[in-house]
């Protein structure tokens, strides 16, 4: 059974940081992804990894500031985000890439639950 389970959301001030962590199980992935939406938005790509050479992609809106990496022992994956703004509240789902252009949503099959960021001012 394939499952992703996000975890490590919470509510912080601006300019802090948090560290996402994305649990995988059930199958060997090619890659991860990390999307967010925030209310009455639409599912928008933040990044990913690919698990074999732990290559990563961002988002212009979060270059320089989001950093994916990945424990392959854990078979976790994680999205530490730092100098958080208003802006990056929304809920943050991790995925699993099955193929296709990565930053669109089609181009995964499988998805967590979702963890809340809230970043206030």
């Amino acid at each position: 059974q394939v499952q992703l389970v996000e975890s490590g959301g919470g509510l912080v001030q601006a300019g802090g940081s948090l560290r996402l962590s994305c649990a995988a199980s059930g199958r060997t992935f090619t890659a991860v992804g990390w999307f967010r939406q925030a209310p009455g938005k639409g599912r928008d790509f933040v990044g990913f990894i690919n698990w074999s050479g732990g290559r990563t992609d961002y988002s212009d809106s979060v270059k320089g500031r989001f950093t994916i990496s990945r424990d392959n022992a854990k078979s976790t994956v994680y999205l530490q985000m730092n100098s958080l703004k208003p802006e990056d509240t929304a809920v943050y789902y991790c995925a699993a890439f099955t193929g296709g252009r990565p930053s669109n949503t089609h181009a995964y099959n499988y998805w967590g639950q979702g963890t809340q960021v809230t970043v206030s001012s």
